[in-house]
């Protein structure tokens, strides 16, 4: 007798009736649409269908167990009672994923590491032995939901996310998960339309992921096939004779892919053409996709002279940064559209309304989804004409013109004034790196910094009942203005727009050009790169803080958490630290970080540089019983990097993380611990076993006293002596 199991399919936002309708054609049973998923029963046969033929899901889990949350003591003893040994050998190793929303169970990092210690201590108990933890590429992925009045524990059947099709060899700059690219095209009916025989163009394909989407749509080839690894594929319950008969079964169902419609790409970018190249022959679709090298506004020689669908995903400012450029991008695709697409239909996915605007279309109809964590909108429009009069510059009126005028001279007038009194001061203290206006005049929104011979512009982004266009037009009158004032030449002012950020899109590169200068500050030297990050590599306000670092270091061991590009070790070094330990989980930053301290010629063993996710290596500390006299902490404000086993909210976890850095703090030590968050509080009721001293009056300087951006406190164990400078 065959046992039924319940599970959950997880998805895209916006795209849960689609899924919906996906497993009613997979003729799965109970299906119930969720937020985020479609809920179903059946056999496991049933969940192997669906990770093989999803165009959709996101993942495909297997319920193992549910219990009424309590705290984290409940949580590891209900995770205790599944026998896991039922499901995976020791030998196999295994990753957490985790999401809490819950009263008492508010940390995702901790509740993760309590559910580790369930599963870890029941094959102890059991064998005497334990399973390995592994981040990357695990054996067994298990999923965990606390809710408020159900804790939920699955078994992830999929393993890596199904997006993952296994054809992408390379990535673009901002690639499109490949079932929010099926999704795309399912929205615009492509498979009503390629059955009819109509071709499909993106122009802006990057690495193709919507040309092969399309391909294996209209050829109907199960998404999965070329998928070497799933996460049933560790399971002990894993039925190989089921798994085979089912792929077996997708290979005969493909169609001859002689009969695909025309599909056709095109990107400016040979270097982004290639990448498409390789994803669409490791798709086995070289004979069947056509590539172009040209520009989004010229004519594709031998378009298909019948009506055909023209999709494309085109730049939207969220991670390639220089939103200013691509008003024209956009511009230009509705030019194409009215010159060499009429009677087509199209869709363009973006995240941002105001540049949809610049395509001179009126869409008929909008779908809303999810790219990750953005909310994007996908426009259809019938391809008729461009009215030119929607894409034109509204005409300013007499008091318009005015008033314009006027704030222009109130920004230059600022401008000059707080740069004659911050480069004195500047000049006085040896800091070649200052901030001299921040957004001082409502108008100007922006945050202008000056970097030896360079200007660094942060437009922040304008609030959405301010005119883009308007708003655009201001502030690229503004950069000449700069440029001037500052007597720096135009060519070295460096313009972007600083966006709210989600998650990692923080440290995410902006472009290629890797242009790097050397700061100066108190006599100390770093790197910093105004082009490739959205940060620079140097806090500015923090330049205080990393004086008080380099008072209090001499003779001290020194941790850095968070460290970013390390300069506050490059301070407490330079101040005699006995050692430093320098802990962040990129990379990229770490190198950085060396190459700070080698600039300054403070090398050596007593410095090290550890890239490790910060809240699980404080964990791993207090078990080696390391212990630190001074300690910088300057969390991200919210964080959900691919490194982490979850989330981080400062708002919401900052009382653990600090209780867990003090337990690495000598008695006589102190914590410097520093927040940029707008709204943050520190709970001093929840740390009243600690010192606490408010030092964010000091540790602010003179170029950021009228809009501090930071606040900050010492916390010891013991009472000491206010700090000062």
């Amino acid at each position: 007798m065959t046992q039924t199991y319940q599970f959950f399919a997880t998805c895209p936002k916006g795209v849960e009736d689609m899924l919906t309708f996906e497993c009613q054609e997979l003729r799965l049973s109970e299906i119930k649409p969720q937020v985020a998923g479609v809920a179903f029963e059946g056999e496991v046969s049933d969940a192997y269908k669906l990770c093989l033929w999803s165009r959709l899901a996101s993942r495909v889990l297997l319920r193992l167990s549910s219990f009424t949350p309590g705290d984290y003591d409940d949580l590891y003893q209900g995770v205790k009672q599944v026998d896991w040994l039922a499901h995976f050998d020791v030998d196999k190793s295994f990753a957490i994923d985790c999401f809490a929303a819950h009263e008492e169970i508010t940390n995702s990092h901790f509740a993760t590491l309590r559910i580790k210690d369930a599963i870890v201590d029941q094959f102890v108990e059991r064998l005497d032995v334990r399973p390995n933890v592994a981040r990357d590429n695990p054996d067994i992925r298990i999923n965990v939901y606390i809710g408020k009045t159900e804790t939920l524990v699955y078994l992830d059947l999929s393993g890596e996310p199904l997006h993952q099709r296994g054809y992408r060899q390379k990535t673009g700059v901002a690639p499109l998960k490949e079932n929010l690219a099926a999704a795309i095209l399912l929205r615009c009916k492509w498979p009503q339309l390629a059955e009819q025989g109509m071709p499909l163009c993106d122009p802006m394909c990057g690495s193709g992921t919507l040309l092969i989407e399309a391909a294996y749509i209209a050829a109907n080839i199960a998404p999965g096939i070329l998928r070497k690894r799933y996460g049933f594929t560790a399971w002990k319950q894993h039925d190989v004779k089921i798994w085979e008969q089912l792929y077996d079964e997708a290979r005969q169902l493909a169609k001859d892919k002689s009969t695909l419609p025309v599909i056709i790409g095109a990107d400016n970018s040979k270097n982004v053409l290639d990448v498409a190249r390789d994803n669409i022959m490791a798709a086995g679709l070289s004979d069947f996709i056509r590539l172009y090298q040209q520009d989004v506004s010229e004519p594709i020689a031998d378009l298909p002279a019948t009506k055909g669908l023209l999709v494309t995903n085109p730049p939207y400012g969220q991670r390639l940064g220089q939103v200013e450029q691509l008003k024209n991008i956009y511009y230009r695709i509705g030019q194409a559209l009215k010159n060499n697409y009429a009677g087509w239909e199209a869709a363009v996915f973006t995240s941002s309304p105001e540049l949809a605007r610049f395509t001179g279309l009126r869409s008929h109809h909008k779908n809303t989804l999810y790219n990750g964590a953005i909310k994007c909108v996908l426009n259809h429009y019938h391809v008729r004409e461009i009215d030119p009069s929607r894409i034109k510059e509204s005409s300013e009126s007499e008091a318009e013109q005015k008033n314009r005028h006027e704030s222009a001279d109130m920004f230059e007038n600022r401008l000059k004034k707080n740069f004659k009194h911050i480069r004195k001061w500047a000049r006085k203290n040896n800091i070649s790196c200052y901030r001299v206006y921040d957004a001082d005049i409502p108008q100007y929104s922006m945050a202008v910094d000056i970097y030896e011979n360079w200007v660094h512009v942060q437009e922040y982004e304008a609030p959405k009942t301010v005119d883009a266009v308007k708003a655009f037009r201001r502030i690229n009158e503004a950069l000449p203005v700069i440029a001037s004032v500052l007597e720096i030449d135009p060519n070295h002012v460096v313009l972007k727009t600083r966006k709210i950020q989600s998650g990692s899109e923080q440290y995410v590169k902006q472009d290629d050009k890797k242009r790097w200068l050397i700061a100066h500050e108190h006599g100390l030297k770093f790197k910093v790169n105004l082009y490739d990050y959205l940060d620079t590599g140097l806090f500015l306000d923090h330049r205080n803080a990393r004086q008080l670092i380099f008072k209090y270091a001499k003779g001290r061991s020194f941790l850095n958490l968070f460290a970013y590009t390390g300069t506050a070790t490059v301070y407490a070094a330079a101040g005699g630290a006995r050692s430093t330990t320098t802990v962040d989980m990129s990379n990229t930053y770490l190198e950085w970080a060396q190459e700070n301290l080698k600039l300054n010629k403070l090398v050596g063993r007593n410095h090290q540089f550890l890239q490790a996710d910060c809240t699980q290596w404080l964990w791993d500390a207090k078990r080696a019983g390391h212990r630190y006299q001074l300690i910088f902490l300057d969390p991200p404000t919210f964080s959900n990097s691919k490194k982490m086993t979850q989330t981080f909210d400062v708002l919401r976890d900052h009382v653990e993380l600090i209780n867990l850095t003090m337990k690495l703090l000598e008695d006589e030590g102190m914590l410097i611990f520093s927040c940029n968050a707008k709204k943050f509080k520190l709970d001093v009721a929840s740390l009243s076993d600690y010192f606490i001293e408010d030092i964010t009056a000091i540790t602010v300087s003179e170029d950021f006293r009228k809009k501090p951006k930071h606040k900050c406190w010492c916390i010891s164990k013991q009472k000491i002596a206010p700090l000062k400078l």
